[in-house]
Parts: structure tokens; C-alpha cells; sequence
């Protein structure tokens, strides 16, 4: 079995993907989340993920190969450790060298995080380019391919979930709230008017950068991906397509293709 993982800044998204003939198939057989913890050891990462193996019905001794995709830096060594000790294998890092033949046309290529070289791999592997990808996550990050394969570069934003706990960290009266569309725009409590204002302000968002992307390039696919994709993509028409696991198939794909035995 082949293992990913795509270490973020507040969750580890673990895909476990199954294996034929040496070659990894599409498609994970199952995906975990686990909190992203930086004081954590490996030894504790490892305990949380082989007990998640164990009560899944899944032998850890069967994991063949580790990629990881990561953008919090300090604990790549703790995962290159866990992996060594446990798996007793040498773990694959995504990265602007390791990246699957990507053509940057970006000015720092090395500034690109692995999760964002993963998901347009992903994308230009799956639909052919000319896409924007738009990841969910504690950040939400516009990323863009063309149809020749080239990163074109993109933006980068608060996620929703950080524009939630400002508000409650800097003002005094303000609690924290959960992400979920409001059933109006007008809130009648508190809770109400910091969801409305946060899920409707970010859908506002989302549109804009859209159109805005679109005059500067060439179009055809939209793709939604990261934890609260399904959510924001319900009010957003221009988003066609959601795909929860882009990030791990793309991590996939970039360890498929640097060791020479890419599926597509």
C-alpha cells in the first residue's frame, strides 16, 4: 500500500491508497484526519496513526512507499523519523525539485508550497490545464495551470476559520463561531451576524478573485478542494467541480512520476 500525507497547518490529511502490480492506484482506499500538533513527537504521531490502521482493519507492515506533502516545516523531521522508525522506509517529499516535471513560470519557485504544487499536478494531470484550483483551508489559496502545464502563480488569503478567531482574539465582545451558512444575511444575534458576515463576505470574495483571474487568463475548469470547499462552493455557480482528496492525488501523482512509473 502506498501512504500520503498532506501535513497542514491545521489538520494532517492521511490517504491510504492501495496498490497493483507495484503501481499505486487513484482513488484512496480511505482518509484520515488527525490535528496538526507541533509539539508532537513521532512516536505520538506514529501511535495515532497505527491505532487508526489497527481499527480500520488495516495491516501498517503492508505500507510499501510515504509521500508527504507539508507546509509546516518543523515537523518534516519528525515525520521523515516516524516513517524510518516505523515503516522503516525513506519518506518523499513534494517539493519545487521533486514536483512531478511542473514548469514554474513563477519568479521563487521554492516559495511554493508542496500542497499547492500537489494540487495543480493533480488538476493538469486530471483535466489538462487552463484551471484555477481553489483549496479550503486554514488559508485559501487561488492557484493556476495552463493548458501547457505551466504554473502561472496565483493568490492567497485568510481562511475563513482564521477571519473567525480575529474577530473573537482582537475584540473583547465577540465570540468564536462555527463556519455554516446562516439561513439570512441579516443576523438577529451575535453568532448570526459573525456567520453571515464571514460565510456571505467570503462567498463575495471567492466570486471576485474569480472574475478577476479570468480576465488575466485563459479559464476552462474550476476546481474546489480543502475541508470547507463543499460548503463555500454551494453558493459559487462558477465552481464545477469538488474533489475532497485533489491534495493526495496529487501527491500521488508527483511520487508516480518521479519514480518513473506514472499511471495516466
Amino acid at each position: 500500500m502506498f501512504l500520503a500525507l498532506d501535513i497542514g497547518n491545521t489538520n494532517i490529511t492521511v490517504g491510504l491508497f492501495d496498490m497493483k502490480k507495484k503501481k499505486v492506484l487513484s482513488n484512496p482506499l480511505k482518509v484520515w484526519r488527525m490535528s496538526t500538533v507541533k509539539e508532537r513527537t513521532s512516536d505520538e504521531y506514529a501511535a495515532i496513526l497505527l491505532n487508526t490502521f489497527f481499527y480500520s482493519g488495516y495491516d501498517a507492515k503492508k505500507i510499501g512507499n510515504v509521500a508527504v506533502a507539508s507546509v509546516v516545516s518543523s515537523l518534516n523531521v519528525v515525520f521523515e523519523d516516524l516513517v524510518k522508525k516505523y515503516f522503516n522506509k525513506k519518506v518523499f517529499f513534494v517539493n519545487h525539485k521533486n514536483c512531478g516535471g511542473l514548469v514554474f513560470a513563477v519568479g521563487n519557485p521554492e516559495e511554493v508550497g508542496a500542497d499547492r504544487i500537489a494540487d495543480v499536478v493533480a488538476a493538469y494531470s486530471t483535466y489538462g490545464g487552463d484551471c484555477i484550483v481553489i483549496d479550503f483551508g486554514t488559508a485559501t489559496t487561488f492557484d493556476c495551470i495552463d493548458s501547457k502545464g505551466r504554473y502561472m502563480g496565483g493568490s492567497i488569503a485568510p481562511g475563513p476559520a482564521i477571519s473567525a478567531q480575529s474577530l473573537s482574539l482582537k475584540t473583547a465582545q465577540l465570540p468564536q463561531v462555527e463556519i455554516k451558512k446562516p439561513s439570512k444575511v441579516i443576523g438577529t444575534t451575535t453568532v448570526e451576524c459573525i456567520q453571515a458576515g464571514l460565510y456571505f463576505g467570503y462567498i463575495g470574495f471567492v466570486k471576485e478573485l474569480i472574475l478577476r483571474i479570468k480576465k488575466e487568463i485563459k479559464v476552462k475548469h474550476i476546481i474546489a478542494t480543502g475541508g470547507l470547499a463543499r460548503l463555500m462552493s454551494n453558493e459559487i455557480s462558477a465552481i464545477e467541480i469538488i474533489l475532497p482528496n485533489l491534495t493526495l492525488e496529487g501527491i500521488r501523482i508527483v511520487w508516480e512520476k518521479h519514480n518513473g512509473r506514472l499511471l495516466r
